[in-house]
């Protein structure tokens, strides 16, 4: 009678110490910092919200947009971040600084960054641009892929085109008749913007001119946090990729959510830009959230011949695809 109470006890004890060791029951905070104010991008994010995609995996999920969204590799580097939203090429250039983050999640498979010109304008192709003035966003990356896509049609690159800091005000500079064409732009949102304001565009995809193809979006942590925590990113991986399922799925009931937390949203940009980004949510085989490794070797590869990033910089190092849906 005293063994079977004693292996009755052990039984509790045993019990006791594999559920104290399941961290999937744990309730974990984390705060995940966008890349811009919310918008068609972000609504997978908001469904995920919404349907308790966070909530069945125990997670306490803060959403918000930093006042320097430029910072957010920085802050989800240091730890005061555990997630962030970002893009494929900052993720190697501050990698080749070294800034240790690494992305966990392809979040929207393809460029969005373009060139647009009115379509006032009757040019099509980079070679019309030829003698015209280009507006971008002083960021200096995309000089080079500007730089590409004019060679790739039979251009001196950037010597055949006269370049313009023109900041943010990128639809702006083009309406105003300060620049001929602009680049740094989405072609899910501002030819969407330019065209509600009577001002229709041509859009000019870097990937159809020269630029390797490359994931615009990118949801990123830390190495140190998904080292020490990597239960806390499947979990949260998998409830982001359910939300961007149900999204892809019906990209409109998306932006309701969307709408319904941020109630600001211009449904006539959001609206049409869901649909369009519908698509391009999708990787390989139809899943959401891959990452090739040939995706990320060939940009790197092209950052490195342009002296982007370092030339022993290891692309493979950053990115896992363990975490996109089945």
């Amino acid at each position: 009678m005293k063994n079977k109470l004693m292996g009755f006890i052990l039984l509790i004890v045993l019990a006791f110490l594999i559920l104290s060791c399941d961290t999937s029951t744990e309730i974990v905070q984390v705060k995940l910092a966008l890349d811009w104010y919310p918008n068609a991008n972000h609504i997978g994010l908001y469904i995920a919200q919404e349907k308790g995609y966070f909530e069945d995996e125990n997670l306490e999920v803060e959403i918000y947009t930093p006042s320097d969204p430029s910072t957010v590799l920085q802050t989800v580097a240091s730890g005061a971040d555990e997630f962030g939203m970002n893009y494929q090429p900052d993720v190697l250039i501050a990698r080749s600084e070294g800034v240790p983050v690494i992305s966990v999640l392809g979040m929207v498979q393809h460029p969005l960054n373009s060139i647009m010109v009115l379509q006032s304008s009757g040019n099509k192709t980079p070679k019309d641009l030829k003698g015209k003035k280009v507006g971008y966003p002083g960021i200096p990356w995309n000089e080079d892929a500007l730089n590409t896509m004019l060679e790739s049609d039979g251009l001196n690159g950037l010597e055949d085109i006269e370049l313009v800091n023109v900041g943010w005000e990128l639809g702006l500079s083009m309406i105003s008749e300060t620049v001929d064409a602009i680049i740094g732009a989405y072609f899910t949102h501002e030819s969407i913007l330019l065209k509600n304001e009577g001002y229709p565009v041509n859009v000019m995809r870097m990937e159809e001119w020269g630029v390797p193809d490359y994931y615009e979006l990118v949801m990123v942590t830390s190495e140190d946090y998904l080292s020490e925590n990597g239960n806390v990113v499947e979990r949260f991986t998998r409830a982001v990729g359910k939300g961007y399922i149900d999204a892809i799925s019906d990209p409109q009931t998306g932006v309701d959510i969307l709408k319904k937390y941020v109630p600001e949203i211009d449904e006539d940009i959001d609206r049409p830009g869901a649909d369009l980004l519908q698509d391009l949510w999708k990787g390989k085989n139809g899943r959401f959230g891959t990452q090739e490794e040939v995706r990320w070797v060939s940009f790197s590869n092209w950052m490195k011949a342009r002296n982007i990033i370092d030339a022993n910089l290891d692309p493979k190092a950053a990115f896992t695809d363990k975490f996109s849906t089945e």
